[in-house]
C-alpha cells in the first residue's frame, strides 16, 4: 500500500510522526508533501521525515488564492506520477481536491470547526472525515460532509502528539536558559495569519500581560513569525524560544503555560501543565472540552489573567486526566479500510 501525507502546519508533523513510523516499519510505502510554513519543514528535518517540498502559505487572502490554486497544480502532477493508494491530512486544503479529481480515496482529520472556508473547501471531498466528539456534528454537516463519512472519537487530536513522547527533565540546561526567578511561564502568541482569525501579526494579545507578569516569573515566548518575534525582542525579561525544540519537555518543565492559540494550550494540559488561553477568536469546541474537564482556564481579561496567572504558579499542580479513545489505532485503522474500500 502506498500513502500519500500532506502535512501543511507545524502541529501535524508530531500528529503524524508516529503515524508515518508505523506504516514503514510495517513495509507500507509513505509519500510525504509539505508546504513551507512556519517551522514545518524544520520540525520534518528535526524527526528525520523524508519530504517533498511543494508551495508555500499565503498572508492575504489574495496570497492564499494564489498560493493554494498553484500549489494544486503542483501537487497534481507530482500525485500523478506516485499513484497513492491512500491519501491522508489534517486540514490540508489541497489533498481532498486533488485526491477527489484523481479518484483517490481521502482520510481527512478535522479539529477546527470555525475554519469554515478551508471545510466548506474540502469536506465535501473527503470519504472519511475523522473528528473530536465534541464538536458540533451540524457545524460539519453545514460545510457539506457527507454524514456517511463521519467518524468521532473521544478526545481531541494532541492524544496523538505524545504517543511515544519521553520527558527531558534537563530541557532548561539543554536549551542554555538564564532564568532568575523561581517560576517560569511560557507563552505563544495567536495564530494572525490563520484565515479564521486574521489579526495584524505585528501586535500580539501577549504584550500587556508578559508586561503584568515579568516581575514575578522567567517568560518565555515561542513566536509563530518573525514578526511577531519582533514584538518581544526587546523586552529583556523576555527570552524568545526558537524551533525547532523539544517543545512538550519545555511546556512541562513549566509553571504555566499562557497561550493565544489552541494546540499548543491542549498539548500543556495533557502534560499536566497549568494552562490559560488568551485566544482572541471565538472558542473552539476541543477548547471548550479542556475547560470544562478542568483541563484549562480561559480568559481575555487582562486583570483575570494576571490574577489566574499568580495563583497557579504559586499553588500546587494538580494531575487531572480524561477518558478518550486510541485515536492512533482509530487513523490506523481507518487508512487501511478507506485503501481496500
Amino acid at each position: 500500500m502506498k500513502v500519500w501525507i500532506d502535512i501543511v502546519n507545524a502541529p501535524h508533523v508530531r500528529f503524524f510522526k508516529d503515524i508515518i513510523e508505523y506504516l514503514d516499519n510495517e513495509g507500507e510505502e509513505v509519500f510525504v508533501t509539505a508546504r513551507k510554513f512556519g517551522d514545518v519543514h524544520r520540525l520534518l528535518d528535526l524527526f528525520g521525515i523524508e519530504y517533498t517540498l511543494v508551495g508555500k502559505h499565503g498572508a492575504t487572502l489574495e496570497d492564499k488564492l494564489l498560493r493554494s490554486t498553484s500549489r494544486v497544480f503542483e501537487l497534481s502532477k507530482l500525485i500523478a506520477q506516485e499513484k497513492p493508494d491512500v491519501a491522508v491530512s489534517k486540514h490540508s486544503i489541497e489533498l481532498p481536491r486533488i485526491s477527489f479529481g484523481l479518484g483517490i480515496p481521502s482520510v481527512y482529520v478535522l479539529d477546527n470547526e470555525h475554519a469554515l472556508a478551508a471545510n466548506k473547501l474540502t469536506l465535501p471531498l473527503c470519504d472519511q472525515i475523522i473528528l473530536p466528539r465534541t464538536i458540533d456534528v451540524w457545524r460539519v454537516l453545514e460545510c457539506g460532509a457527507d454524514p456517511n463519512a463521519l467518524l468521532r472519537f473521544n478526545g481531541t487530536c494532541e492524544l496523538n502528539h505524545l504517543q511515544n513522547f519521553q520527558y527531558n527533565p534537563q530541557i532548561f540546561q539543554e536549551l542554555d536558559l538564564d532564568l532568575e526567578k523561581d517560576k517560569t511561564i511560557l507563552m505563544r502568541p495567536e495564530p494572525a495569519l490563520a484565515s479564521y482569525l486574521q489579526t495584524d501579526c505585528r501586535k500580539s494579545v501577549l504584550s500587556p500581560i508578559v508586561e503584568a507578569l515579568e516581575a514575578h516569573a522567567n517568560i518565555l515566548v515561542i513566536p509563530r513569525f518573525r514578526e511577531q518575534e519582533e514584538i518581544f525582542e526587546d523586552d529583556g525579561n523576555v527570552t524568545i524560544i526558537h524551533p525547532p525544540v523539544d517543545t512538550f519537555s519545555l511546556m512541562k518543565a513549566c509553571d504555566l503555560v499562557i497561550g493565544a492559540g489552541g494546540t499548543m494550550n491542549r498539548e500543556a494540559a495533557l502534560l499536566g501543565t497549568p494552562v490559560i488561553s488568551c485566544y482572541p477568536g471565538k472558542l473552539l469546541a476541543v477548547d471548550s472540552y479542556y475547560i470544562k474537564k478542568g483541563l484549562m482556564k480561559r480568559s481575555t481579561d487582562l486583570d483575570d489573567i494576571v490574577k489566574i496567572s499568580l495563583e497557579q504558579i504559586l499553588g500546587e499542580r494538580k494531575e487531572l486526566k480524561m477518558e478518550t479513545d486510541d485515536l492512533f489505532q482509530i487513523i490506523l485503522e481507518n487508512i487501511y479500510q478507506v485503501a481496500l474500500s
